[in-house]
């Protein structure tokens, strides 16, 4: 059905929203308090209309179609009549409060009032309204027409029949809607936590740095970004102040803990790309990166120990393996482990740990290879071990002693902070990992992530980094840890 959909806001978020609906067959109406900035915004979009002729993908008489249902506003008051109003304006709970009772004064009785935030609580806002039952969130993403998902939040006070007619709406525009709760940082941003928090937390612990993080989420996890390259295209300042408050609105649940990094980065304005300058350098406008570490020359014999099997036994083809690791050669001693450092295991093993070292089993071996040192690991053995895993030419990233190496921890937590989202009723299964598929850019969702780990594998990583580093940061999901005794799959909702 064709609604007449109001837009108050002609930013970036705002042309986005009145694009999509525009070229789904609705009435758009665009409001901003300058003017100026809703003619440049119907311009942009129109533009846009335009490239979609120029490459076939409508035609002319559907570009002029669409162009045709987007109407400039000079005031508010020219929003009556709407069906639904969309405001995409400052992130302030007292300017959109006062905009929403604004517009109840002129809007019809049936009329939906709905907000683009992402980060303040739809009750908040609804809370000065005389109809808060009208009021819900509807949470796009940049770019608008692209990122094809929207989060529908209803507040505490939202009619169910307005959350079904949002719903409805974003489907009809070719969007996954996905159902959030009221709840700090709704869906995506409370499930992106993990992979920024826990990524400040493996550099913070000095295991490696910023680089080495981005290098293995990117190409061991298959992420498009590593968590430094996000924070510095979302922008410190941004990504910061979301961080302090989804972790204040928690009611600083440590699983949400921010960094000690961040706050004199911000104080020194290293913002990110829009600065120049983050966690890397954009002289002109691309990301500087160091170069990988050169490939020591070295060989040296190899004992394979726990967990080095199958396509991990036969990257040491190609070197001296030996059967027993007091063999007199001095052998790297090589594990691969779960959830555990190489101090431990040498010391749950009874072995030499100046020779011994770990590689991670769960990250891509065929894209790149961590490979783990105990504090006291010999730097021989180290560039031994190093030159053996990457014979063959795949990258290897050399780190120091972390509980779950690097992408262990990242996995974990990503799985976890699903699971507590679930467990939470902020989102139905289905909805959590298709919002954080398609909003995050995961290869997959969290709780389907966890099940093809493998849920006991994912809680006995988070029971051993809790053990190790006494932090409650890593306290597992009741979610996780029942489905995992019980063998039943992330994904599946209670009896």
């Amino acid at each position: 059905m064709m609604t007449v959909i109001g837009v108050i806001g002609a930013g970036v978020m705002g042309r986005g929203i009145v694009q999509l609906f525009a070229q789904a067959g609705h009435t758009l109406r665009l409001y901003d308090a300058n003017p100026d900035a809703v003619t440049e915004a119907c311009t942009f979009v129109a533009g846009m209309i335009d490239r979609q002729v120029a490459k076939g993908g409508v035609t002319a008489e559907v570009g002029a179609a669409i162009a045709g249902r987007i109407a400039a506003c000079s005031a508010i008051a020219d929003l009556a009549g709407c069906t639904m109003v969309i405001e995409a304006i400052v992130e302030r709970l007292d300017v959109k409060q006062a905009l929403f009772a604004e517009l109840e004064a002129v809007v019809d009785a049936d009329c939906i009032l709905a907000s683009n935030t992402s980060s303040l609580l739809i009750s908040a806002i609804a809370s000065k309204c005389a109809h808060p039952e009208r009021v819900a969130g509807l949470h796009f993403f940049n770019p608008v027409p692209l990122m094809k998902l929207a989060e529908v939040i209803p507040g505490v006070m939202t009619a169910p029949a307005v959350t079904e007619r949002l719903k409805a709406l974003v489907e009809g525009a070719g969007h996954r809607a996905v159902a959030a709760a009221d709840q700090p940082g709704f869906l995506v941003n409370h499930a992106g936590r993990a992979l920024y928090t826990e990524g400040l937390r493996v550099v913070e612990e000095g295991v490696t740095d910023h680089v080495g993080v981005d290098r293995i989420v990117r190409e061991g996890m298959g992420c498009r970004m590593g968590p430094f390259e996000l924070l510095d295209l979302t922008g410190l300042d941004v990504s910061g102040s979301v961080m302090q408050s989804i972790y204040d609105q928690f009611l600083q649940d440590p699983r949400y803990r921010p960094s000690a990094l961040i706050p004199p980065r911000i104080a020194a304005g290293l913002y990110g790309r829009k600065t120049k300058r983050g966690f890397y350098a954009y002289p002109d406008g691309q990301k500087q990166e160091p170069a990988e570490p050169d490939v020591p020359e070295a060989r040296h014999p190899v004992w394979l120990g726990e967990g080095v099997d199958g396509a991990l036994g036969k990257l040491c083809e190609n070197f001296t393996v030996v059967d027993r690791s007091d063999d007199p050669s001095d052998p790297i001693l090589l594990l691969a482990l779960w959830g555990e450092d190489v101090t431990a295991a040498a010391v749950r093993l009874g072995l030499d740990p100046t020779r011994c070292v770990a590689i991670d089993p769960v990250t891509d071996v065929a894209r790149r290879r961590t490979l783990m040192k105990s504090p006291v690991t010999r730097p021989a053995i180290v560039d031994a071990a190093h030159a053996l895993l990457a014979s063959d030419g795949i990258k290897v990233s050399v780190i120091g002693d972390s509980p779950g190496f690097v992408a262990q921890r990242m996995l974990a937590m990503i799985v976890n902070t699903g699971c507590e989202i679930a467990q939470r009723g902020i989102a139905s299964p289905d909805d959590i990992d298709a919002a954080v598929r398609i909003g995050l850019g995961y290869p997959t969702g969290p709780l389907a992530l966890g099940d093809r780990i493998g849920a006991a594998r994912v809680l006995a990583i988070l029971e051993s980094l809790q053990r190790i580093t006494g932090d409650p940061r890593y306290r597992p999901s009741l979610w996780l840890r029942r489905r995992a005794l019980l063998g039943l799959p992330l994904g599946q909702q209670a009896a």
